[in-house]
């Protein structure tokens, strides 16, 4: 459980703690993971605004590191997370 005591000291709403602790539990051994948006508000019943804005937080506290996926023709994908 130590693993997360620097983000329950922190100021994080607790809208980020939730969706940090969820990408943790989806993320690989090197802490990545791409679950969508609308997935990540289904499973923790938050709005897809409330997810977009817990992200925001965990990006500008530096936990999370986001970036844009691309399919093969040229749309967009669901961003891939690296959390630390």
């Amino acid at each position: 459980m130590g693993y997360f005591a620097p983000l329950y000291a922190s100021e994080l709403p607790h809208r980020a703690v939730a969706v940090y602790m969820y990408l943790c539990d989806r993320a690989d051994k090197e802490g990545k993971c791409y679950p969508a948006i609308g997935t990540i508000a289904r499973e923790l019943k938050l709005s897809r605004s409330t997810v977009k804005r817990a992200i925001a937080d965990l990006e500008k506290s530096g936990h999370l590191r986001k970036e844009q996926r691309w399919r093969e023709n040229g749309g967009k994908s669901s961003n891939m997370y690296y959390v630390r």
